[in-house]
């Protein structure tokens, strides 16, 4: 994007208005769940320059903008969410059957690092639950997707309905908490998806490093169960060899 689509507050009725909706392509899905099978998870995501109101309406107008909107019209702000998510309640209809292990909601503008918790009550939780319970209606699993920030809005992420929360970004990726700490939160109310530093460990460490990292997500975090380890993000840069080290570091890791 160059520039934001939302320059006028009558902009957002520009979009309710003709901002089409697409639909799920249920054949292209169910060609993909067969080719992967029992070998991997088939992920799903809600319509949208990101699955989440909030997330979504960060793309549309700058951020920066929109959290001085909150306070100076927030009905404003509740009128521009409502227009996306009837929009992703119309995409979700067309997901009916749709054969996902998981479907990705949320995204980084919800994190901590970026709002308040207060903020993501008021703004991103009531919208996310109505989200999530159209998932849940049809049969889905649901991943609630914070880039990283997690620190005091452990509870919201439960709130919300979700059935598993990522990245779990350490403070060394940009994150605010441990994923250890994270876990400790909302042990026994979620799964977790994530905690690996993909740069300074997996693109950047040696093999040692990737091995003692693994190691000690499992068994701080993943020890119990309920826990698929994985990056905090992608690793474009990664040399094969680096990921073979990760991949077998992880098999090693035995309830």
């Amino acid at each position: 994007m160059t520039e934001y689509l939302v320059k006028r507050d009558e902009d957002i009725e520009l979009i309710r208005k003709y901002m089409p909706v697409p639909q799920c392509d249920l054949g292209a899905v169910d060609s993909l769940a067969e080719s992967v099978g029992d070998s991997g998870i088939v992920r799903g995501y809600v319509w949208g320059d990101q699955a989440g109101c909030w997330q979504h309406a960060c793309c549309l107008a700058d951020a920066n903008d929109l959290i001085l909107a909150t306070f100076d019209k927030p009905d404003w702000v509740h009128r521009f969410l409502g227009i996306l998510l009837e929009k992703k309640l119309r995409f979700v209809e067309s997901m009916k059957g749709a054969r996902f292990d998981l479907v990705e909601t949320g995204g980084g503008a919800a994190s901590s690092t970026l709002i308040s918790p207060s903020l993501h009550a008021a703004f991103c939780l009531p919208y996310d639950r109505m989200l999530h319970e159209a998932l849940h209606s049809l049969g889905f699993r649901i991943v609630y997707h914070t880039c990283g920030g997690t620190l005091g809005i452990e509870d919201h992420i439960v709130a919300n309905g979700c059935d598993a929360s990522e990245t779990l970004a350490p403070p060394s990726i940009g994150g605010n908490q441990e994923p250890w700490e994270f876990a400790a939160k909302v042990r026994g109310r979620l799964a977790l998806i994530g905690g690996l530093d993909q740069n300074q460990v997996l693109t950047e460490g040696d093999p040692g490093l990737i091995r003692f990292k693994v190691r000690e997500l499992f068994e701080k975090v993943g020890s119990n169960g309920g826990y698929v380890l994985s990056l905090s993000d992608h690793f474009f840069d990664t040399p094969l060899e680096k990921l073979e080290v990760y991949a077998e570091a992880g098999r090693s890791c035995r309830y």
